[in-house]
């Protein structure tokens, strides 16, 4: 068979091929971002989370052990600083002078013998939560994964056992985004490690109370680097979908806060999925990531997508507190409906017991909030918000953080709005009288909605359409009986509107 001399058609398109591939290889391995903020600002939410709306994380370590006070996760700080504190009080009189006895002493007695990540994970999609994750470090100092930054780790010491990876497997085996939060920013503040008469001004310990340094000094260069480094650390081994911030982010240097965000949304881009990273006030300009709003809410309908971190135990312990109370489910369900309908998420806290359980009382919450969801999850994943945040006497003097201290009850008259495609869902946060009057779609020369844009009424979980007539006070909706009550907290009409 003799040899042909290829064709210079099939020839340019070989070469052709090859400066393709060329190309884009060189295109991958360029950084979508650089470490700027005019770069970064160029992230976009992701679409899961705007889909997501709930999502569940956990503060656990340590604290949890004396589960003691009004933040679990502070005792540590307050039994040291402030000899006048329950914290100091409570901690001489249970297990003695400070001087023999320490915050490290609690890590042997953190042992989580009953700590099943699966476990978790199966509840907190029960529950409805589309992300969630640990705290990977909290200010303690005490790191829950395997890291070669420090010996004072859960893998290393108590649980021996590397929960961030457990958990990220187990969460990411559930069909949820993984998220792990960081609060290890404020470690050099957290204890007075200047104090010679304390185990946490001893050098020996500094791995886990922070480098000794004087009182007011700035953060050193070791110490910032390990901050960052933590961070990268876990990025680059189990993948978070998101990165919570706490507050003393905003005292880290600018540079690193910028490079930590150029690296994180690059290796997003190389695993092509979207990811988020959230932050408290100023600690990043505004558009490079979602602003979070502890124990917070926006008092009215935003531009602009915002989360807030909330907890199921009604006094803000974060961590277990033996004695804290729980927000009921009615509280929970008609606190998400109506963040959501302000443009809004929620991220909300459990707090494991030191043995690896969620609390009953906690447990019962979630399931309470899943079984809500179950029925009337379609108003409020995948929606947007509307015109309109809602209707109805209860209102919030000021949005932000820390407004939950003034909690208010909803009323059935309180109407919360969301929409998805053609439907317009308007929950009643509380059961309605039979004669409902949405005002918001009043018939008027200001009506954003016309009677014959209106196909059908519904309720989620009753069967059939309801009867409904547009006045010039507003939709009026005929409610379903008392026996056909579809479930226990807010109640949703499905307003279809004509395509």
């Amino acid at each position: 068979m003799m040899w042909k001399k290829p064709s210079i058609t099939r020839a340019v398109l070989v070469c052709s091929l090859f400066v393709f591939a060329v190309f884009l290889a060189d295109c991958q391995a360029k950084k979508v971002y650089e470490a700027n903020w005019r770069s970064l600002k160029q992230h976009q939410t992701p679409q899961w989370l705007k889909d997501g709306k709930f999502g569940i994380y956990t503060h656990w370590g340590p604290y949890c052990v004396p589960a003691f006070g009004g933040n679990a996760t502070w005792y540590s700080h307050n039994m040291y600083f402030n000899k006048n504190s329950e914290a100091y009080k409570h901690q001489v009189k249970t297990y003695g002078p400070l001087e023999k006895f320490g915050y490290k002493d609690f890590i042997p007695m953190f042992k989580a013998e009953k700590f099943d990540a699966d476990e978790w994970a199966k509840l907190f999609k029960k529950a409805g939560a589309k992300f969630a994750g640990p705290v990977a470090e909290h200010h303690d100092g005490f790191a829950m994964w395997d890291t070669k930054y420090s010996k004072w780790n859960a893998a290393n010491m108590g649980p021996k056992r590397d929960v961030v990876g457990e958990l990220e497997k187990a969460i990411k085996g559930q069909g949820m985004k993984f998220v792990t939060a960081f609060h290890h920013a404020e470690n050099w503040w957290f204890f007075p490690v200047w104090d010679k008469r304390y185990d946490c001004g001893d050098p020996k310990y500094s791995g886990l109370y922070g480098p000794i340094h004087k009182e007011g000094e700035l953060p050193s260069k070791e110490y910032l680097d390990e901050w960052y480094g933590k961070i990268i650390e876990v990025i680059d081994k189990y993948e978070p979908d998101l990165i919570w911030y706490d507050f003393a982010l905003g005292q880290m240097k600018e540079n690193l806060r910028k490079e930590f965000m150029a690296y994180y949304y690059n290796k997003a881009e190389e695993l092509g999925k979207g990811v988020v990273v959230t932050y408290k006030d100023h600690d990043f300009p505004p558009g490079t990531g979602v602003r979070d709003l502890e124990l917070g809410k926006m008092a009215d309908l935003t531009y602009y997508n915002w989360i807030t971190d909330s907890s199921v135990d009604d006094q803000g312990a974060w961590g277990y507190v033996k004695t804290a109370g729980y927000k009921s489910v009615n509280e929970l369900v008609d606190n998400l409906v109506d963040r959501v309908s302000k443009n809004g998420f929620l991220l909300l806290n459990v707090g494991p017991k030191s043995d690896g359980t969620i609390p009953e009382e906690a447990r019962k919450r979630l399931l309470g909030m899943g079984k809500w969801l179950d029925v009337n999850g379609e108003s409020i994943y995948g929606t947007t918000a509307w015109m309109y945040y809602g209707e109805g006497p209860t209102k919030m003097k000021r949005g932000g953080g820390f407004t939950e201290e003034a909690r208010k009850e909803y009323t059935p008259e309180d109407i919360r709005f969301t929409v998805k495609d053609n439907v317009i869902y308007a929950t009643c946060l509380g059961w309605p009288e039979e004669e409902v009057v949405i005002e918001s779609f009043v018939e008027n020369e200001n009506s954003i909605v016309y009677p014959d844009e209106i196909k059908s009424v519904e309720m989620l979980g009753v069967d059939g359409q309801l009867d409904w007539e547009m006045t010039d006070e507003g939709l009026v909706i005929q409610r379903p009986p008392e026996s056909k009550k579809p479930c226990e907290h807010a109640f949703v009409f499905k307003i279809i509107r004509k395509k």
